[in-house]
């Protein structure tokens, strides 16, 4: 198998027609076809064999999307790296999975050449021209001779490293194998709701490294044209379904929230869209109405992971109209249900199911669930158990086949879209020489979610100040981790066997909310 066929078989059928436009810049299939294997050629000529790791660390662009493809074709490992994580983390992610070239953009080119070090990368190229780090991705294009290029793949060759946090706070590595990509191209073509064909035009909003990505081959796949956001912006968000006549846009709630406090937002035309996928985070239903008032008939909402390889559970958009429409207003809570291929389980800690209504851990199983974590033995153990991904999400089901999520095994904090752990950003409170005890906890927040909040106790004498502890974390930290806001307190609470009770302390702050997700 070779995942690059699919474009190359669109670019045959359709060679002049829209495939990836962001920003002033438009590729045609038959455009993205050429430069991918001018691409997987350059790569190749590096030294490159199947498998080997090609890592990328840049804002949203097309040549992010060609990178895909090429690799694709050619039978290499894509590490995307995500733009906003700091040296230290990009170091670590460019030793973790062994790469060999690194394609950067200019607004990372410092961070890049100060994780080099030490690792095993041989050749940086430049999206945006060259430097002493290494060539240009357009002379590299440019002196390429476009050869097709079509590496035979098994579908246990591993196809990308996805990077999410661990059980540690640490990033690691989910395997996506080529059968689990080709399994996410698939479920992305099979459903009515998700298929974006000829004529279709989806916009991406968020990192296509990561999950906004995961819609691409499906549309390739289709014939439907990506429109990549080159950075997240109301008013261009409106603009660009305006002006593109975009059909299908996927989103996560943060956007959607400053979409809607946008004054001016009736203003544009949005009439093209028939999709608007939200996911990655929850959305409250008050948000979830106004959005409906805005847009129209036309939100869905996805649920998954990067272990999963995007989507497992689709709440519709008749399942939205039944629930404001219709009278069935519990299903604004809903995460929806199984999607595709995917078998999901609501399990005990023993694996077996629970009954329709009990609480249990949500379990996944299928061929886009992917086979554990690189390097990662013990984890993989602990969460790929007889065959069944456990999501460490407590959720109950109800008689119906719909999921509601009502807690988090994991202390991962979900906001903006962003997975951020709790013990990380303690890890580096606890580094002020004035905090006694810390506590981080996802708390609600209208736009974003959840928001990062501390609960600090400060050592004896000393007086802390919030505004100076997020400064001192955010120097430290990336930006979407540092605290929103922090309490000082004069103790935290602890459970019988000593360990602060972030159940307790998050109960504060949840008590009331519509839709609890800590």
């Amino acid at each position: 198998m070779n995942l690059g066929r699919y474009i190359r078989r669109t670019a045959g059928h359709q060679p002049d027609a829209d495939a990836v436009v962001s920003g002033p810049v438009r590729l045609s299939y038959a455009e993205l076809d050429d430069h991918s294997d001018r691409l997987a050629t350059a790569l190749r000529g590096l030294g490159l064999g199947p498998g080997e790791r090609v890592a990328t660390l840049a804002a949203n662009r097309a040549e992010l999307v060609v990178t895909e493809v090429a690799l694709y074709k050619a039978g290499l490992t894509r590490a995307p790296i995500n733009a906003r994580l700091g040296t230290a983390e990009v170091a670590h992610l460019l030793t973790e999975s062994d790469a060999r070239v690194l394609l950067t953009d200019a607004a990372h080119w410092e961070t890049a050449r100060e994780a080099l070090p030490g690792t095993g990368v041989r050749t940086v190229v430049g999206y945006d021209g060259p430097s002493e780090l290494g060539p240009g991705y357009t002379e590299i294009l440019t002196a390429t001779v476009a050869e097709p290029v079509d590496v035979e793949c098994a579908e246990s060759d591993v196809a990308v490293l996805h990077f999410t946090s661990g059980s540690t706070g640490k990033l690691k590595a989910a395997v996506q194998t080529y059968g689990n990509r080709l399994a996410l191209l698939r479920k992305t073509v099979m459903s009515e709701g998700t298929r974006v064909g000829p004529g279709d035009r989806q916009i991406l909003a968020g990192p296509v490294t990561h999950a906004s990505g995961m819609p691409l081959l499906g549309i390739f796949f289709a014939g439907g044209c990506a429109i990549v956001l080159p950075r997240w912006d109301a008013e261009e968000f409106l603009a660009t379904v305006q002006r593109e006549h975009a059909t299908h846009a996927f989103v996560v709630p943060t956007m959607v929230n400053t979409v809607l406090a946008l004054p001016g937002a009736r203003d544009y035309d949005v009439s093209s869209l028939r999709r608007l996928i939200y996911g990655a985070a929850p959305m409250s239903p008050a948000r979830i109405r106004a959005a409906w008032d805005l847009f129209g008939p036309v939100l869905s909402q996805g649920f998954g992971c990067g272990e999963t390889t995007s989507g497992v559970l689709f709440l519709s958009t008749e399942d939205h109209r039944r629930a404001i429409e219709g009278g069935d207003e519990e299903l604004l809570l809903s995460c929806g249900r199984p999607l595709a291929e995917a078998e999901v389980r609501i399990v005990d800690d023993s694996g077996c199911p629970v009954a329709d209504g009990e609480i249990g851990e949500i379990a996944v199983r299928g061929p886009d669930v992917v086979p554990g974590y690189y390097n990662e033995p013990a984890l993989t153990a602990q969460s790929f158990r007889d065959g069944w991904f456990h999501t460490g999400d407590l959720a109950r089901r109800r008689s119906d086949g719909y999921v509601f999520i009502v807690d988090r095994k994991k202390d991962m904090i979900i906001s903006g879209g962003f997975n951020i752990y709790a013990v990380e950003v303690e890890s580096v409170l606890h580094q002020h020489p004035d905090i006694y005890e810390a506590a981080v906890v996802g708390v609600p927040d209208e736009q974003w979610g959840e928001a990062v909040h501390a609960v600090v106790v400060p050592r004896e004498g000393t007086v802390l100040d919030e505004t100076e502890l997020i400064a001192f974390c955010a120097e430290r930290l990336a930006r979407m981790k540092k605290p929103r806001s922090v309490d000082v307190v004069d103790a935290l609470p602890h459970n019988p066997n000593g360990k602060i009770d972030r159940r307790a302390i998050r109960e504060r702050y949840w008590a009331g909310a519509e839709r609890r997700v800590h």
